[in-house]
């Protein structure tokens, strides 16, 4: 049998693509087709790089001017990395402004950790994990501390605000997407799941799960992949209208605005199940 090419392994982002809207999740992990790049999305990178930086300071460097002294250094490293990023910016004080906008959301972590007594045990943490049913999940935890106890906290960070409890289910899944990871990796189920959010005023959310929490998030996610598997035979990539649509590169292709899709990548053989 042949399927559309799907990709080897699955991350927090796909799944949440796929949730929202499986034809998205076709034109970004199937089509692979490019998107331009945002401001927000960019800001978002360029902060996480420096928190992740931030821990490489002695405990009593990490204060708000030294974070906020990141700003300049990691946007010319990522410039170099994307050149096309400074494209976002109609002009230097457009720059500045998002700059300035960054370090307000470095600055702000301060208000809700106080970094100088953490020591994390891994920072842009690469995980990729292989479930009992073969499927293959990968991503990137952004913080795990491990306490003397060995007790494990898994944070996330995130540059928008906070949301309020009704709309939070994407961001709960993500983290409890990580904690899957950490736990089939390291086989300990993490203490405590936190998010923290940068933006607005911050806060900071958290989750306490249970082995039998972790358990239901993993069958959640091996179904959200036998549907993907089952759309990559059929090739039925079904639309589902949202007032995320709004926001939406791809609507020109989407057939719930009068649109085409292209025609699939080269099908393969499906030798394993997960690619």
């Amino acid at each position: 049998m042949t399927t559309a090419p799907l990709p080897s392994a699955l991350s927090p982002s796909r799944a949440s693509d796929f949730l929202q809207c499986p034809l998205l999740f076709r034109f970004r992990a199937v089509d692979r087709l490019p998107e331009a790049p945002s401001s927000a999305a960019l800001r978002g990178t360029l902060v996480h790089a420096c928190l992740e930086h931030l821990y490489e300071l002695p405990a009593p460097e990490r204060t708000p001017d030294t974070a906020a002294a990141l700003v300049d250094p990691q946007w010319e490293e990522l410039r170099t990395r994307r050149p096309e990023s400074a494209e976002l910016f109609a002009d230097e004080t457009e720059l500045g402004e998002w700059l300035e906008s960054a370090r307000a959301l470095v600055r702000r972590y301060f208000d809700l950790e106080d970094p100088r007594s953490l020591e994390p045990r891994q920072r842009e943490m690469r995980l990729e994990v292989e479930l009992p049913t073969g499927l293959r999940l990968r991503g990137y935890v952004d913080r795990l501390d491990v306490a003397p106890s060995g007790q494990i906290r898994v944070v996330d960070y995130k540059t928008g605000r906070s949301p309020s409890p009704r709309f939070e289910d994407k961001a709960r899944f993500q983290v409890f997407f990580y904690a899957v990871m950490i736990w089939r990796d390291l086989g300990v189920v993490p203490t405590r799941l936190q998010l923290v959010y940068l933006g607005g005023n911050g806060a900071v959310r958290w989750y306490d799960p249970t082995e039998e929490e972790l358990r239901a998030a993993e069958a959640e996610i091996s179904g959200i992949w036998t549907r993907i598997e089952e759309a990559g035979r059929t090739g039925v990539w079904e639309p589902r209208k949202s007032k995320l649509c709004d926001w939406c590169e791809h609507q020109a292709l989407c057939p719930a605005f009068g649109g085409t899709p292209p025609p699939l990548p080269t099908a393969r053989p499906d030798t394993s199940g997960t690619s």
